[in-house]
C-alpha cells in the first residue's frame, strides 16, 4: 500500500435517504491522498452513494466527515473550501451548454483566473487526455466515452487533492481505457488521492492500492486476491 496523508475521514456514519432504509450503518473509512482506493460490492450495494459523502454532496444523517481535519459542515465557507480540493465525476456525467472548451475552462473562470492562464490549463489538461481534437465541439454532439473524458478534464483542471470517481471506464474504448489509466498513475504519482467505484477487474487489478467492499451497509477492507480470487 502507497501510504499518504488522510485527506477525507468518515466516522460512525449512518445514511439514509428520506422513507429510506439504511444504506450505511455506523461506518468508518479514511481517504488518502498518493493512494487509490477502489470501491467495490454489488449494484445498489452503496458505491456512488459512499462517493458521494465523500465528495460532500451528500451530508451524513449521523456521523462526521472531516476533511484535513476540519469539519467542512460547519459553515458554508468550510464547505466551499473542502469541495474545492475535492472532486467527483459521475459515470454519466452533465455537461453545461458550449463548446467542451467551456465545460473546461467553467471552474477556473469561476475562481476569477486569467483567461490567459485558463487558456493554458485548458490546452495542457486537453492534450494530457487526447481530447484536444474536440474542444471546440458543442458538448451536446460528444458520445459517452467523450463526454466521461470531459468530465474527468473539467475536474483534474480545478487541481483536486482527491478525484472521486464512479465507474470511470464504463463508456471508453480500448485506446482510450489504456490513455485513462496511464494519466491516473500520473496524477497519483503527483500526490493526487483516488478512489473509483467500479466492476472493472481490470482496473482494480491494475491499480488498486487499497480495495473497499461495501455489503450489507457496511465497509470491509479486502484484497484483489479475496476480491477476485
Amino acid at each position: 500500500m502507497v501510504e499518504g496523508a488522510v485527506l477525507i475521514e468518515i466516522t460512525k456514519m449512518w445514511f439514509r435517504y428520506p422513507g429510506g432504509n439504511w444504506v450505511f450503518e455506523d461506518v468508518d473509512v479514511v481517504f488518502r491522498r498518493n493512494e487509490t482506493t477502489i470501491v467495490a460490492g454489488p449494484n445498489g450495494s452503496g458505491k456512488t452513494t459512499l462517493l458521494k459523502i465523500a465528495g460532500l454532496i451528500y451530508r451524513p444523517t449521523r456521523g462526521r466527515v472531516v476533511v484535513n481535519g476540519a469539519n467542512p459542515w460547519s459553515s458554508a465557507s468550510r464547505l466551499l473550501e473542502a469541495r474545492r480540493k475535492i472532486v467527483y465525476v459521475h459515470e454519466k456525467p452533465i455537461l453545461f451548454r458550449g463548446t467542451v472548451y467551456d465545460n473546461i475552462a467553467y471552474g477556473l473562470r469561476v475562481r476569477g483566473i486569467s483567461r490567459e492562464d485558463i487558456g493554458r490549463a485548458v490546452e495542457r489538461i486537453a492534450s494530457e487526455l487526447s481530447i484536444e481534437d474536440i474542444l471546440w465541439r458543442d458538448s451536446r454532439s460528444l458520445s459517452s466515452g467523450q463526454a466521461q473524458l470531459v468530465a474527468l478534464a473539467r475536474a483534474l483542471v480545478l487541481d483536486p487533492q482527491m478525484i472521486l470517481l464512479d465507474e470511470p471506464l464504463a463508456h471508453l474504448d480500448r485506446e482510450k481505457k489504456k490513455l485513462f489509466m496511464k494519466y491516473l498513475d500520473k496524477i497519483s504519482l503527483a500526490g493526487i488521492g483516488i478512489v473509483i467505484a467500479t466492476h472493472d477487474t481490470y482496473i482494480t487489478r491494475r491499480i488498486a492500492d487499497r480495495i473497499v467492499l461495501v455489503e450489507n451497509r457496511k465497509l470491509v477492507e479486502t484484497t484483489s486476491t479475496e476480491l477476485l480470487g
